[in-house]
């Protein structure tokens, strides 16, 4: 059966950032088949969706996240060597393939219920996450860690490579499922790794790389320390800054390392709130950007962030720009928008399939209701959904042509043994981190 949706305020994502009033959108099985503005053409057969004036743009997209880290939000917040005294030795213990099932389905919940139809994962058992994500209906790049600091999934760095292969053979192909490959830092996997990853890369074109990059001031001084060099030109060294790769933070990119980065065709996973509650520093998002390197808006993981929304990441990505610019200027809305969807679609390489609607393209979308008093009046409706929308806003999301939540009701996940599942791993959470305390 076609759709119709009709009677929207329309935000396709293209070049000029229109809105289109009175706009309408028509999809065939997985793609959307026409779109305009007036009057909807009559569609015989077609399930007919009034949007009342609601905004109906492209499914949001975020290109960073560590989706099973749910089951970690808000553990040990005020504790400031929480990622030793807690999170390590729980990951060890805990983070097994049923324990990153729950956290992702979780996740996957909170996605779509805050309009995110596409998710770049970094983690481990990964395979799991995958399956998850196929379960939810949206779309992920899942991508295998591989480290040096024994994590929970793999002993050696040749295991790691294994349950890559592993990931690529089970979900290449899948049409919403991108396997990928994740070393975790240059900090943790080194050159000789790094190097080996490249290579790797080389024989599996098809399969992205995500890496964390020039992150933290501990990172700077690893990579001085052990080669005089930035983080930047040791990924450089190792061969691995190329086409494609998926660099979440970049903090610490001076003017040099950006002009590397774009000369490399490098992508950037901005993740302005999680560092911001680190402390950790503002990126230069608009001298990338400027560079020509694709950035998109991205959550991290929910114990850094806490949140998987994206619209609690839009105002500190705009006001950041605007505090390091001294201005109102730096950052405009529409750009966040902008970054938020055909951008950050950009930095996945799926900007050809989704990031805005397009006939051809597929029909991932969401409709924002408008109606609450803090949305009205709208003057600019890029700024609206920047500095006032919420997830709540969100209406209906669909995936491929697929409604996963309609009218805020989540159709292809079960909310209630979620729930039940994640608050049975959270008690056991509890009690390790009171025997922690009681042996400190």
């Amino acid at each position: 059966m076609s759709i119709l949706i009709k009677n929207a305020l329309l935000l396709p994502i293209d070049d000029e950032m229109t809105v289109v009033e009175n706009g309408y959108v028509i999809i065939e099985e997985d793609t959307i088949a026409a779109m305009g503005a007036g009057p909807a053409p009559d569609v015989s057969g077609t399930e007919v969706v009034d949007a009342d004036g609601d905004v109906l743009m492209p499914g949001m997209v975020n290109p960073h996240c560590h989706m099973a880290m749910t089951l970690f939000r808000g553990l040990g917040e005020d504790v400031d060597d929480r990622l030793y005294r807690y999170v390590l030795p729980m990951e060890r213990k805990f983070v097994t393939p049923e324990m990153v099932r729950v956290g992702t389905r979780l996740a996957a919940l909170e996605l779509i219920e805050a309009g995110v139809t596409a998710v770049a994962d970094m983690y481990y058992f990964e395979a799991e996450v995958g399956r998850a994500v196929d379960e939810a209906g949206i779309r992920g790049v899942v991508g295998q860690t591989i480290a040096d600091f024994d994590p929970p999934d793999h002993r050696t760095i040749d295991e790691g490579f294994a349950l890559t292969e592993k990931l690529v053979a089970e979900f290449r192909g899948h049409d919403r499922v991108v396997p990928s490959i994740a070393p975790h830092a240059p900090y943790s996997t080194d050159i000789a790794v790094m190097n080996r990853v490249a290579r790797w890369s080389d024989d599996h074109p098809d399969v992205p790389v995500q890496i964390h990059l020039a992150e933290m001031a501990s990172e700077m001084e690893w990579c001085a320390k052990n080669y005089g060099m930035r983080p930047v030109e040791v990924v450089e060294k190792a061969g691995l800054l190329k086409k494609g790769l998926i660099c979440a933070h970049c903090l610490h990119v001076n003017e040099s390392d950006i002009e590397k980065m774009a000369h490399a065709k490098v992508c950037v996973a901005h993740n302005a709130r999680s560092n911001a509650k680190a402390g950790r520093g503002i990126a230069p998002v608009e001298a990338m950007r400027k560079a020509g390197i694709p950035v998109g808006i991205a959550t991290d993981g929910p114990m850094s962030g806490n949140t998987l929304d994206l619209f609690s990441q839009f105002a500190p990505v705009s006001m950041f720009q605007k505090l390091l610019g001294h201005s109102r200027k730096p950052m405009p809305a529409a750009e966040v928008i902008r970054m938020a969807t055909i951008e950050a679609a950009r930095v996945l390489s799926l900007d050809r399939q989704i990031g805005s609607l397009k006939p051809g393209k597929k029909a991932d979308l969401i409709r924002i209701d408008l109606s609450a008093p803090r949305m009205q009046p709208v003057y600019d409706v890029y700024a609206t959904l920047v500095f006032s929308a919420m997830p709540a806003d969100v209406r209906d999301v669909m995936v491929a042509g697929r409604w996963l939540m309609r009218d805020r009701e989540v159709l292809s996940l079960e909310r209630k043994k979620i729930m039940r599942d994640a608050l049975q791993i959270a008690r056991q959470f509890k009690a390790e981190m009171a025997r922690i305390d009681a042996g400190a």
